[in-house]
Formats: structure tokens, C-alpha cells, sequence
């Protein structure tokens, strides 16, 4: 129960900081909200962005496998990678795929699946291409 309440206030602790980012690219603060979610990424996930910015799926995916985070927290990842689709074709490009390899590590590892997740597994669909 304790470590599932630690869990619980970490996954709100990073939907604050979500709705930072999404404030701060509201508001055209992009270079903050690009800070923010990188400082996230690596403080909060541990996922160094050398490894979100990798071409090489199998290094992400490997880093997905080896970091054992809890479900709540992939589901928490997802919504981060997410709300960063649509910003440039670059980044969509670097997004996308890692992000549908997280909704497959969720549900294939987890068995973990959101009706959410599966309509925006489609919607990544158009970013893949």
C-alpha cells in the first residue's frame, strides 16, 4: 500500500508539471516548456534525452525493457510524449514511434489498455507514415 501511495502522489507530482509544459506552449514559451519536459524526462522517467532523441528504436526500446517503470508511471510517460505530437514534423517523427512502443509495452508487458491509448495508438498512425 505504501509504495502504491508514493507511486500515486509522484504520478500527480508529473501531471502539475504537464500542465506547466502545456501553460508555457500556451503562452509561446516553447524553449521553457522544451526545458521543462526534458528536465522531466530524465528526472522524472530517468530517460535521457540522447535516448528520446536516438533514431535507433532498439535503444529506446531496450531502455523501456531494462527500466522497469511501474505501469502508472509508463501511463503518466505516455501522456508527456503525447502532448509533444504536432509541435514540428521533426519532432513527431522522433516522437511517435516511441510513444506506440510504449501503449505496446503497456499492454503487452502490463496488459494494461486504455480505450484513450487505443484511440490515440490511431491517431499516431498518421505520424508514422
Amino acid at each position: 500500500m505504501y509504495r502504491r501511495d508514493l507511486i500515486t502522489a509522484e504520478i500527480q507530482k508529473l501531471a502539475q508539471v504537464l500542465a506547466r509544459i502545456m501553460g508555457l506552449k500556451l503562452e509561446g514559451k516553447l524553449t521553457e516548456a522544451n526545458q521543462l519536459f526534458d528536465e522531466t524526462m530524465e528526472g522524472g522517467f530517468q530517460l535521457p534525452k540522447e535516448i528520446l532523441k536516438n533514431e535507433d528504436m532498439a535503444v529506446f526500446e531496450n531502455w523501456l525493457t531494462e527500466g522497469n517503470l511501474p505501469p502508472e508511471k509508463l501511463d503518466s510517460l505516455s501522456e508527456f510524449l503525447y502532448y509533444e505530437l504536432g509541435i514540428s514534423p521533426d519532432r513527431n517523427q522522433m516522437i511517435a514511434p516511441k510513444l506506440n512502443l510504449v501503449y505496446q509495452h503497456l499492454s503487452d508487458r502490463h496488459k494494461i489498455v486504455h480505450l484513450v491509448n487505443l484511440h490515440r495508438q490511431k491517431t499516431i498512425q498518421q505520424y508514422l507514415r
